[in-house]
């Protein structure tokens, strides 16, 4: 699958469902799929495609941050930071490598897309979800405020890669237009913080990259699926429609061809995504062999999480034990652990004058949202995540339960106790709270803590169930998708890792091959 087709917004009859009364909402963590992009390498140019598109606007109106310093290396007093505008064209090998200009379809110099850009289209869907979102949570069910004078109640976070970044921007800035933003006394609208990470450190998407043992997962379990398919019928159909343009030197299809399978998945559906001036022949839209190809890779790439503890840990544990975190945090209320730690950090702030988090959005990637639905035992299907796909986390608790501002409140000040007021975390310190200690270790206070809390995930606004939630005692009577928070954490808790990057080094000398019984997801 290519491009989303949102569904239609929910009735009224519809909204009243999934949205009970005497539950409330306390908590959104929205994780989202970048919009449209280039394919992240030239492939097929054997075709006529090629290998550089028309569709990025932006590069137009590139701005870049100077600084102006005196005689003596000190920054200007008054007016230190102004901004170089300037437009991108891109130089790429031209006839005996002499340097020439990248051009479109037409000889077009200027709006040239690099490798795995966002394009005009990208931001133009990611801005309709942040659109939505305002639809869903700000107009018709009142839970965040229609205007805000800062969005220290918002945890975003994005990954180094830009296309997610620039998504994340488009997003909000639909969510939150400038008309809604109320200037501060300096007569500006104080900067939003969006957290990144150090590659090294990344854990928005599964990080092959930086953690060895996951690594070697990965290739097992690709192994395995090209071992499975690579000789099949279903092969042969594939070869049949597209075989006669794979380069000599890989002249057949295959999970492990160069290209890979899912190489030639990613072109075909970024070529479906734009204009008729990038396209393949048109043997490589049939339906069959689309069927086929998203099927295989999405068993390559995903069918590690929902059979493996391990792989599950190491590919997104340390994501969702954080999204885990931050709710159990949020129910705490007495501690920075719900995600205002990394705000007060950035902005220095002290913890009696933050907000609580109400709401996060982090823009990541197709195997971001499909690790982590497979990791809970809730990816039911084969249809590889569309663009701009999105998937809602929502904490909810019970009527009375807690101590928190109910949904339709305006985001106010958190209110502390002067003791608690003093207990703050150095920087490089985690704060306090019990959101990352397995369920094993917590005390029956800390549990019942707990009780009276919800969680239900929505992946493109359609709920789905965690298996394991559907245990009596582990959901709201009568709704098996909304599962008890104490149920969800110690579902997570079983794959979240303790220490990432050790663990990351760990197990090398393991065969990587999955021996044994699976060890299913979502339990």
């Amino acid at each position: 699958m290519t491009t989303l087709i949102p569904r239609k917004p929910y009735t009224d009859d519809e909204l009243r469902k999934l949205y009970p009364e005497g539950l409330e909402l306390q908590l959104v963590q929205i994780l989202m799929r970048h919009g449209e992009r280039t394919p992240v390498s030239a492939r097929f140019q054997n075709t006529g495609l090629r290998a550089f598109w028309p569709y990025c606007a932006s590069v137009r109106h590139m701005r870049s941050i100077i600084t102006h310093h005196n005689g003596d290396g000190e920054l200007v007093s008054g007016r230190p930071f102004t901004t170089l505008e300037w437009k991108r064209r891109l130089e790429t090998f031209g006839p005996n490598d002499e340097p020439v200009i990248a051009t479109g379809p037409k000889g077009e110099v200027d709006d040239v897309c690099d490798m795995g850009s966002l394009t005009d289209q990208g931001r133009a869907s990611t801005y309709k979800l942040g659109h939505r979102l305002r639809q869903l949570y700000v107009d018709r069910l009142k839970f965040l405020p229609p205007s805000i004078h800062s969005a220290d109640f918002m945890y975003l976070r994005s990954t180094p890669i830009p296309r997610a970044l620039e998504s994340l921007h488009q997003t909000f800035s639909a969510l939150y237009p400038p008309s809604t933003l109320e200037p501060g006394k300096d007569g500006k609208f104080p900067a939003p913080t969006i957290l990144t990470r150090t590659p090294g450190d990344e854990t928005l998407f599964p990080n092959d990259s930086n953690c060895r043992r996951f690594a070697a997962l990965s290739r097992a379990f690709a192994q395995r699926t090209a071992d499975r398919w690579n000789m099949s019928d279903e092969m042969e159909y594939l070869n049949k429609l597209w075989g006669k343009w794979m380069p000599p030197e890989s002249p057949r299809v295959a999970v492990d061809s160069h290209p890979r399978l899912s190489g030639i998945m990613d072109t075909i559906n970024s070529t479906l995504a734009h204009g008729p001036e990038t396209r393949l022949p048109r043997e490589f839209y049939d339906e069959k062999g689309r069927q086929i190809i998203e099927k295989i890779a999405v068993e390559e790439w995903f069918s590690g999480y929902q059979e493996s503890r391990e792989y599950r840990m190491l590919g997104i544990g340390g994501l969702l034990g954080d999204i885990v975190g931050r709710m159990v945090g949020s129910v705490e209320r007495s501690s920075t652990a719900d995600g205002k730690y990394e705000l007060l950090k950035a902005t220095g702030q002290d913890d009696t004058q933050a907000h609580d988090i109400k709401f996060g959005i982090s823009g990541c990637h197709d195997t971001t949202l499909a690790a982590v639905l497979a990791s809970v035992g809730a990816y039911n299907h084969a249809d590889w995540p569309p663009y701009t796909s999105h998937i809602a986390i929502e904490m909810f608790r019970k009527s009375g339960a807690g101590a928190g501002a109910g949904a339709g409140s305006t985001v106010v000040p958190a209110k502390r106790s002067w003791w608690g007021g003093l207990i703050t975390s150095p920087a490089g310190t985690p704060p306090p709270g019990i959101g990352r200690r397995p369920l094993s270790e917590l005390s029956d206070s800390d549990i019942k803590k707990m009780e009276g809390y919800f969680v239900r995930l929505r992946y493109n606004d359609e709920i789905v169930t965690v298996p394991g939630c559907k245990a009596p005692g582990n959901h709201l009577e009568g709704d098996e998708s909304f599962c008890t928070l104490t149920a969800f954490k110690a579902i997570v808790d079983k794959f979240t890792p303790q220490n990432w990057k050790q663990q990351c080094r760990m197990n090398t000398n393991l065969p990587a091959t999955p021996t044994g019984k699976p060890e299913w997801a979502g339990y």
